[in-house]
């Protein structure tokens, strides 16, 4: 018996050199061991690679298709002359179109171009580069692509302008769903996201009624690249896959600067988002650098090709990126779990964004700059850190825009139950990652790779970029309801992530501490049966909806502003300047290519200006202050809306008239009362009664029921 003992216990202690001997043996035995081909790894992963690609690119061809088909039932616009199919763009959108016009009626593209760069019939006594002023960048690639694909014989240049901003927003759909899929794993998720991008469109998109708005044309490029860059900070990706997304990261970040003037700003909170998963360790430093260079390098570029633009210069995202680039060696020295470290980590988030600040604000003061400063001056106001009498901000903050959210707002997103499951995905996403921050703090050991075993959400960067993403442009959001077409795609796709994927499920499953049932089993149910209930629920209640829309023909038909077009076309002579409204100055450029005196751009002081001295014919100043003003700037013509002169807004102080009264100081404000005076009637009102000195300097020549056409006089005659 002792000796059976003694060589049990040898045998369960054996020797390095028994060890050594029996690894080949062991080795081989594996061997022997029948291995799944690699064609059994890859069929699967081919098919579901191929299925979801093919799920992708179909529902963004049809979100285009749809767009196509509403844009047609709303304005009926294969049946209406070109005269009517372009007072349906407004405002901004009118503007961008008739430089378009004016690229394909050029006698070549070199040309247009060059016309376009010292542009001196546009406005009045002003010549100025439109192609920087205006961001006309999209307008001259349709221009291009219009003319080198012969497309002229094919199809009308409108056609073909709204074809390219329909294909975009698909792009921008396929964007979305490529995203969600990224993240959760299953392209299960991306139709999700698809669904209610589509159901809250009213929320996510202002295509419906503004096609050639610049954020139209850029946010699919910022899609794509959120989507790329989703894939380079993944942990999981491998060398090629990432290697492909730096590069659609860089090409991407550059077109989107090209096509917004207020991309860099957006680049911005990206910067903070990537800066924050920096600081606390929660992405690969070496990758944020590199996203740090992409952005250097497309500013710099932007600033080459944009005519040497100023506001690239003075972006905060410039100062932001060369301050943290510069502190890289101290960030990597902060990352050693000493308690010292982390006191580093600190000072060094606050050492950068308080280096960056200064830095901006000397580069301020060295360079000269006008452009985009109206947006720090209205951000200040909403925040309360200023306020003003001056029209121009007071009526940008009037507009929609830039009112604070609605209470129809949340409504719509928690009946297509969008806003239930991102707060629940949201909360889930912070807890985790609080208790991964927590453990980093504390020193516990952070794994690299997240598994489903694990429970960890928080752990993958990619997520936690996604959740500060999506925090920074709600918090915008909460602000500003213009905000919300940049929040809410993003909010759709984090939702639909989170249902669909089960190691966030798994994570909630971790904390309960579940045992009845095995939790992964359930988390991988879960994640099928949830987005599945969901999407037949949407099925039943918003499919008939949609199809309404789609089978409902409408009519959009502004007669009166047909009819001002056409008399303006057939009686004003060729050399006439026009003065109004700047929406209406925009439709005025666009149909007829007449002169005007101001446009609706509020990017440049000195058109800001020029829209605020010509809003003076609705203030209650004299006939002889309306005239100088309007002769200031060689006009001819004064068009007077009604719709302005006898508003009667929903908000009293934010219609065009009373804000004139405010800054003009006729109106006194005392408590909760306001007190007007001026010795002078609106003049809008007064020029109507064709009395003295009115009828001295104004000559009305054409009028219906919503316009009022006055020339101006050369010759003043003060008989009464």
């Amino acid at each position: 018996m002792e000796e059976g003992t003694v060589e049990v216990r040898q045998r369960k202690k054996p020797n390095g050199t028994e060890t050594e001997e029996r690894a080949p043996e062991e080795g081989n035995e594996e061997n022997k061991k029948p291995k799944k081909s690699p064609r059994y790894v890859l069929i699967p992963r081919f098919a579901k690679l191929f299925f979801g690609s093919v799920a992708a690119i179909v529902s963004g061809m049809m979100y285009a298709m749809y767009l196509s088909t509403y844009h047609e039932r709303k304005f009926w616009f294969s049946g209406r002359p070109e005269l009517e199919r372009e007072i349906t763009f407004q405002g901004d959108s009118a503007v961008y179109y008739s430089f378009y016009k004016e690229l394909l009626k050029a006698p070549s593209f070199e040309r247009g171009v060059y016309e376009l760069t010292r542009d001196n019939r546009t406005l009045s006594l002003k010549t100025m580069n439109a192609v920087q002023k205006m961001t006309l960048y999209p307008e001259l690639i349709a221009s291009v692509l219009y003319q080198a694909s012969g497309s002229e014989e094919v199809i009308e240049p409108v056609y073909f302008y709204i074809g390219i901003v329909f294909g975009l927003q698909g792009i921008y759909v396929t964007a979305l769903f490529v995203t969600s899929w990224l993240m959760s794993g299953t392209w299960l998720a991306g139709m999700l996201t698809v669904a209610w991008f589509i159901i809250n469109r009213t929320d996510t998109t202002r295509i419906d009624y503004s096609i050639p708005s610049r954020e139209n044309w850029a946010l699919p490029y910022f899609a794509c690249q959120v989507a790329a860059l989703t894939g380079y900070l993944k942990s999981s990706t491998n060398s090629s896959a990432e290697r492909f997304s730096y590069l659609l990261v860089s090409a991407s970040t550059y077109t989107f600067m090209m096509m917004w003037e207020y991309s860099h700003y957006l680049l911005f909170v990206q910067a903070v988002c990537l800066f924050l998963l920096d600081t606390v360790a929660l992405a690969q430093t070496e990758k944020v650098h590199e996203v740090y260079k992409i952005y250097l390098f497309s500013l710099f570029l932007g600033y080459v090709l944009q005519f040497e633009n100023a506001s690239l210069l003075v972006s905060p995202l410039l100062s932001l990126v060369t301050v943290a680039l510069l502190a890289k060696c101290l960030q990597m020295n902060t990352k050693k779990g000493t308690l010292v470290s982390r006191l580093l980590k600190v000072f060094y988030f606050y050492l950068v964004f308080t280096i960056a600040v200064t830095l901006n604000l000397v580069v301020k003061t060295f360079v000269p700059h006008k452009e985009n400063e109206h947006l720090m001056k209205v951000l200040e106001i909403k925040l309360g850190l200023n306020k003003t009498k001056n029209f121009t901000m007071n009526w940008l903050l009037c507009q929609e825009s830039l009112q604070t959210p609605s209470q129809d707002f949340f409504l719509r997103l928690t009946q297509s139950s969008l806003l239930p499951f991102y707060v629940l995905v949201l909360i889930i996403c912070l807890f985790s990652v609080g208790q991964v921050i927590w453990r980093r703090i504390s020193g516990e050991p952070v794994s690299e790779t997240s598994t489903l075993e694990g429970g960890r959400i928080g752990e993958r960067p990619e997520v936690m970029y996604h959740v500060l993403h999506t925090i920074s442009l709600g918090s915008l959001a909460m602000m500003m309801e213009g905000m919300k077409y940049l929040w809410t795609p993003y909010v759709c796709m984090l939702a639909a992530f989170g249902v669909c994927c089960p190691e966030l499920w798994m994570t909630l499953f971790k904390w309960m501490r579940l045992k009845a049932v095995h939790p992964i089993l359930l988390a991988l149910i879960l994640s099928m049966a949830v987005p599945t209930i969901i999407g037949f629920s949407l099925w039943k209640e918003f499919f008939p909806r949609i199809m309404a829309e789609l089978s409902e023909l409408q009519e959009f038909y502004d007669p009166d502003t047909v009819g001002l077009m056409t008399w303006i076309k057939r009686q004003a002579p060729i050399a006439a300047v026009f003065a109004g409204s700047p929406q209406l100055m925009a439709i005025i450029k666009l149909c007829t290519g007449w002169m005007v005196t101001n446009l609706p751009v509020y990017s440049d002081e000195d058109l800001q200006k020029r829209n605020e001295n010509i809003f003076q014919i609705y203030s209650k100043r004299s006939a002889e202050d309306i005239y100088k003003i309007l002769t200031s700037y060689k006009a001819t013509y004064l068009v007077i809306e009604d719709s302005i002169c006898n508003e009667v807004g929903p908000v009293r102080g934010c219609r065009v008239k009373d804000l004139l009264d405010i800054a003009n100081g006729h109106v006194y404000c005392e408590e909760s009362d306001s007190y007007g005076y001026s010795k002078y009637g609106r003049f809008c009102q007064e020029i109507k009664m064709n009395y003295s000195p009115y009828v001295n300097y104004f000559t009305r020549v054409y009028w219906n029921r919503s316009y009022f056409v006055y020339k101006i006089n050369t010759i003043i005659s003060f008989q009464s």
